[in-house]
């Protein structure tokens, strides 16, 4: 198992900045094109949810079936944990917390990997795939 943690901060709400990352319609965003996304339901994540998706890398590569299940969303912690699997990855657990006071929040991003062999290429991609929503996320918040 390998881990990924990455951190972003915003000038913006932390409940503000919470709305945004836990809106299932801004996800296809913030992903920027990296990983596309069909079936992919609308609104808030909500605790116990399974999420059945279809997904394609870049949108290049077949579209193969993914599961996120929501095992947490907890809105006054602002914290989120989902276990997801599916395209060669056996478990990719993602803690999203939301950190801050007025005006100034963090998103943090920590996520675990197992993908047998792949792992080490699997947390690279995942260190790139966050790094890369944070510029569609500050679109979304209106800081661009």
């Amino acid at each position: 198992m390998q881990r990924v943690r990455l951190e972003h901060d915003y000038p913006v709400s932390p409940d503000r900045l919470w709305q945004l990352a836990t809106d299932l319609d801004a996800l296809a965003e913030v992903s920027g094109g990296m990983v596309q996304f069909r079936g992919m339901p609308s609104g808030r994540v909500r605790e116990g949810q399974v999420i059945d998706v279809e997904v394609s890398l870049l949108g290049l590569f077949p579209w193969r079936p993914y599961r996120m299940r929501v095992i947490s969303c907890d809105d006054a912690a602002r914290r989120l944990v989902s276990e997801e699997e599916g395209m060669g990855v056996e478990l990719w657990r993602h803690s999203l917390s939301v950190t801050g006071e007025e005006g100034a929040a963090r998103l943090i991003d920590e996520i675990e990997i197992e993908a047998g062999w792949k792992t080490p290429i699997v947390a690279r991609w995942a260190r790139f795939l966050y790094a890369r929503r944070d510029a569609p996320r500050r679109r979304l918040l209106g800081l661009e």
